[in-house]
Formats: C-alpha cells, structure tokens, sequence
C-alpha cells in the first residue's frame, strides 16, 4: 500500500484481528501509525513490532470508544503531537448475541455507541482537516450483516446498515473536496469477533483471513469506490438477498442464527 507512504493513519481497535492486520499492511508501505484501542500492552507490542520492522513512526493513544468522551480524547491527542491524519481507519466495533431482551442493555448500548456514534464522532473531527488539505481517506469497517436483518444479533446489523449507508452517502458528499471514504463488509473473518459476541460461527463457509479483508478494504479506498463487500461468495450472497422479500431474509436468518436452545 504505497498510496499512503510516508503519511499518517490513524486506526481504532488495532489491538486485534482486522485493526492489527491494516496496521501491518499499511506499516509494510511505509505509513507512519496512529493505533489506538483499549488495551495497552498490544498496542505498545505492536507498535513496536511495526516501527522496528519497516522503519516507520508509531504512536499508541489508549482509549474506549464506548466512553462518549473517546473520540475527542484521541483527536485530542494528535493535535497534542500535531499529526495530520491522512487516512483514519474506523474499525472498532463489536457485536453482542442472543435474544435482545435476554442481552444486558449496557451491552447494547456501547455497541451503539462504538459502532455508531464513535464513527460519526470519529468522522466528523477528522474530515474537517482532510478538507482543509484538499484530500484524505475515510475507511469504515461495516460488515455483510449490513444488507439485511439478523435476527439475534439485531442491534449489531442495523448498526453495521448505518456504517454502510453513512459511508456511501458521505462518499459522494466529499469527492468534491478529493476526500475518499469506503464501507468496508466483511464476511465471516478469523478474528476475536465470535468470542466477544459469544456467538458460533453460523456459516458454512470458511472464514477469511483478517489479513484478506484488510487488504480488500484498503485497495478498494485507493481506488475510489465507496463500498466493497469481501469475498465472491459473500458478494453473491448479498446480491442474492436484494431478489428475495425482506421477512422471508429475516425469516431464514433467524432459522440459522437461533440460539440452540430455543430450537424446538
């Protein structure tokens, strides 16, 4: 990824699975690194795996994005160190399964916060600079649980329908000022992802490597397209959907996400 060589990036929840593989992707072309997520002990390994490997700058911010104050405290943080954000990553997000009454609404609502509002508070202190420089990239890691309902994991796929739907109509607000912003959707990925939800892996498939989704969503920012959905068959799938009603989507889902219990 030389498009980035040399510039800043700023990442959220690069202390793991897709985070960590853009910043190793990115670090690998030379981009200097912003890496910021909750635990501070990968972060500082990371950060330093990266700058002894490919030469290049790493800074940590420890912050929580579930906290209303996170956004501010990171932007706060590279105007301190006066960076220039060329391409901010937002990652960070989560998901929580089960029946939605049976989830703890505190759960629920940081995902809302980190999956939703996090990335509009994100965007908007970030852009503004982009702007004012006449370019910079917005990459907004969604998910293909953001083209239809999923029943049991309910309020993680409609935050995921806003990423997607925020992404691309930003995309085409701010061409104009030679900003790029791109909906990453990824599939089932080999990331920490389940274990958080405490959730199985519902699909057949074979998950894709965090590593694969990372460079499909940075080569598809570079070349300007404002959403990419990882992997052939989770393309097709989501094509698929658009020809079939949407209860009856929601009604297959719900068969195959429907917690073992309450089969019956």
């Amino acid at each position: 990824m030389n498009h980035w060589h040399g510039k800043w990036a700023l990442i959220t929840g690069a202390s793991a699975g897709i985070g960590t593989a853009m910043a190793r992707e990115l670090a690998a072309g030379g981009t200097n690194l912003v890496l910021t997520a909750r635990r501070r002990d990968r972060l500082v390994g990371l950060a330093a795996e990266l700058s002894t490997k490919h030469g290049v700058r790493t800074l940590v911010c420890v912050a929580d994005l579930a906290q209303a104050l996170g956004p501010q405290q990171i932007f706060s943080f590279t105007e301190e160190k006066q960076i220039a954000i060329d391409l901010l990553v937002n990652n960070a997000g989560f998901g929580a399964y089960g029946e939605f009454h049976k989830v703890p609404l505190e759960r629920l609502v940081e995902m809302t916060q980190v999956n939703v509002t996090a990335v509009v508070h994100m965007t908007h202190l970030y852009l503004p600079g982009m702007i004012a420089r006449g370019g910079g990239d917005i990459l907004i890691v969604a998910s293909t649980a953001a083209f239809q309902a999923v029943p049991y994991i309910s309020t993680y796929a409609a935050t995921k329908t806003f990423d997607l739907h925020f992404a691309e109509g930003l995309a085409e607000e701010v061409r104009q000022y030679g900003v790029r912003v791109c909906a990453l959707c990824p599939g089932s990925t080999e990331t920490e992802f389940f274990q958080v939800a405490g959730q199985r892996n519902h699909t057949r498939r074979a998950p894709e490597t965090a590593e694969k989704v990372a460079h499909v969503g940075l080569a598809a920012l570079a070349a300007g397209k404002s959403s990419v959905i990882s992997g052939f068959k989770n393309w097709l799938g989501a094509e698929t959907i658009r020809m079939v009603p949407r209860r009856m989507v929601a009604r297959i889902a719900a068969g195959i996400f429907r917690p073992k219990e309450n089969h019956g």
